[in-house]
């Protein structure tokens, strides 16, 4: 069985638009989850920055969400 992105979205009652954003999520660099996780990340990671194109590398990721 193959569910796409497209259902998930309708599944959950939210814009596709949206679950792609949110999905990428689960590519973020560990170190910035368990900042997130731990509570210690800093101010100015708020979600709607998080949300925001970042780079695939996670070097690259903690320069620019850091």
């Amino acid at each position: 069985m193959t569910c796409g992105i497209a259902e998930l979205a309708e599944r959950e009652g939210i814009a596709c638009s949206y679950m792609t954003r949110v999905l990428r999520l689960s590519l973020l660099a560990p170190d910035i989850v368990e900042a997130i996780l731990d509570g210690k990340q800093g101010p100015e990671m708020t979600p709607a920055h998080v949300l925001e194109p970042f780079p695939m590398i996670w070097n690259g990721q903690v320069e620019q969400l850091a």
